[in-house]
């Protein structure tokens, strides 16, 4: 299989990241069949490529807006030209909502992520200041605490009907605030493969999320109908990820799914038994050390994704039956030994890898080559490349 990556890449000096064309394609299909009719708002913090993104949004039919994650993204993504815009997290940053703000006097949809009273006087006093009422989604925490074990993500502090009054009620006395959508994003079904490596774990797991199922479905109707109660004209209700798609298109009160790492389809989605997904990004290393016969070196390769410290956050091989890490030594910073079994390796080679996350990739490379077939087609600049990376002081721009 990667000897079409071989001929494809051949001129390219390693390392670099390599993009699928081919698989991108089937990811998309597939991603558009399991939401069916509802529509779909992708996560640009998977993707982190203008052209990528503009490409996904080109071959979805019923694609309704980005799910952004940082207030800097947003406004990148506002200057060239995206629209219906979703920060995912609440944000803080008063110099860069301000600039939000007066895109959205100008007619962008720029919609808030919002669980506290803090989230709300801040945005009030911005908005009043700039002269726009500001929209607002209320984020849900339909994470699940069976009381031995919290199955979810600490995130929203809306875990309750009981939390979500009081809320609802100082939004309802703050009228430059406008309440336009609800999330309740099920982390523990969407992220949580139920095919890890340990088989015990995994029926867990699978016990767990059939379960949570339950529970998260009860929760949210009742919070999205308490939200309507207050706030009759709910644009949309947002909920799903890559790994929920065919539970939430099931949810009546959903009306929008979000997906983002179903389209390069990582390496942790592999752990995910309901997901027929394509290998569609990744990474390779050159080979330029063989210390033993069945041992050799690459060049680089220390992408570990963030996440809870396990194995699990090392890349991937492409082709995991040849390949494997040494246990002592993982995937290094500027060098990665690998034991080959049963295929001749030699210095100069090529290694494939995939990143286990989705948008961490891009967070090392600059350009993602692309190949269709056999045939080299182009590249796609990440964020990176365009020295766009989210985490600077407001002061560089």
């Amino acid at each position: 299989m990667t000897f079409r990556f071989d001929q494809a890449f051949c001129d390219l000096e390693r390392p670099f990241a390599w993009l699928d064309l081919d698989a991108l394609d089937k990811n998309i299909q597939m991603v558009q069949d399991a939401c069916g009719g509802k529509q779909i708002r992708i996560a640009t913090k998977s993707i982190r490529s203008i052209e990528v993104l503009r490409y996904i949004q080109k071959k979805l039919v019923n694609v309704v807006g980005l799910m952004t994650f940082t207030a800097t993204e947003t406004l990148f993504l506002l200057e060239q030209q995206f629209d219906d815009l979703l920060l995912g997290y609440p944000v803080m940053e008063e110099a860069t909502i301000r600039r939000l703000l007066h895109f959205v006097k100008e007619g962008k949809i720029v919609t808030f992520m919002v669980d506290r009273p803090e989230h709300i006087q801040l945005l009030a006093k911005l908005g009043q200041e700039i002269g726009v009422r500001v929209q607002v989604c209320i984020d849900l925490n339909v994470s699940n605490d069976f009381k031995v074990l919290y199955f979810g993500t600490k995130r929203s502090s809306l875990s309750s009907l009981e939390t979500l009054t009081p809320f609802l009620q100082t939004i309802q006395n703050t009228p430059v605030i406008e309440v336009v959508g609800a999330m309740g994003y099920e982390a523990q079904i969407a992220g949580v493969g139920n095919r890890p490596a340990n088989a015990v774990k995994g029926r867990v797991i699978e016990a767990m999320q059939i379960q949570a199922k339950k529970q998260v479905t009860q929760f949210r109707r009742l919070a999205v109908a308490h939200i309507k109660a207050y706030f009759p004209n709910l644009r949309f209700v947002n909920g799903g990820g890559s790994g929920s798609m065919t539970y939430t298109n099931q949810q009546k009160e959903v009306t929008e799914i979000t997906v983002g790492s179903a389209f390069y389809a990582p390496a942790l989605f592999d752990q995910f038994t309901h997901l027929q997904l394509e290998k569609a990004a990744g990474f390779a290393l050159r080979v330029t050390r063989m210390p033993e016969k069945n041992i050799v070196v690459c060049h680089g390769g220390g992408y570990t994704a963030s996440g809870a410290i396990g194995m699990d956050r090392l890349p991937v091989f492409y082709d995991p039956t040849t390949f494997a890490y040494l246990s002592l030594e993982g995937a290094g910073e500027v060098q990665t030994p690998i034991k080959v079994k049963e295929k001749s390796i030699n210095i100069g080679d090529t290694i494939y890898f995939r990143h286990a996350k989705a948008g961490e990739l891009c967070e090392r490379f600059q350009i993602l080559h692309a190949i269709r077939g056999d045939k080299y087609a182009g590249h796609y600049t990440t964020y990176r490349g365009m020295d766009n990376v989210f985490y600077r002081k407001m002061a560089e721009w």
